[in-house]
């Protein structure tokens, strides 16, 4: 699905955000300055979060409580998840990951999404979400 603006990145993050279930693992893929953190951004405003939401690019992990909670990691400084409590969170929240790598060990094919943001000239971005198999998602409307 194309997405012109940030606006249209907000309101994609809000129709993931309805269909993700505890254990699920969304791996956010694209470059640098793609979207990810927007699109995150918008799948914890639908939660009813209304605070600072930003990449947790130094501090790697940051959790956001709700009924559903949320765990956002970003992975780009490190060569996998290992020791940074990813484990413990992995079949009660809602795992979005930047940067993904290393999860083969610890996340189960039924449970990871792959979600990718590539720029698209002159500006804009391709949003291609991948559903774990056996599930299915609603057209974004």
């Amino acid at each position: 699905m194309f997405l012109p603006d940030e606006a249209a990145t907000l309101a994609a993050g809000a129709w993931l955000a309805a269909v993700l279930l505890p254990g699920d693992v969304v791996e956010l893929h694209g470059p640098l300055g793609a979207g990810k953190t927007t699109l995150v951004r918008g799948i914890l405003r639908a939660r009813g979060w209304a605070g600072a939401v930003r990449s947790p690019s130094f501090n790697l992990l940051s959790v956001y409580d709700f009924e559903l909670p949320v765990a956002h990691l970003d992975l780009y400084r490190l060569e996998s998840p290992e020791g940074i409590g990813l484990e413990d969170l992995l079949h009660t929240h809602i795992i979005l990951i930047e940067w993904p790598k290393g999860l083969d060990e610890l996340v189960d094919e039924e449970s990871r999404w792959r979600v990718e943001i590539v720029p698209v000239e002159p500006e804009g971005r391709e949003l291609i979400v991948t559903p774990p198999q056996g599930r299915t998602i609603p057209a974004l409307t």
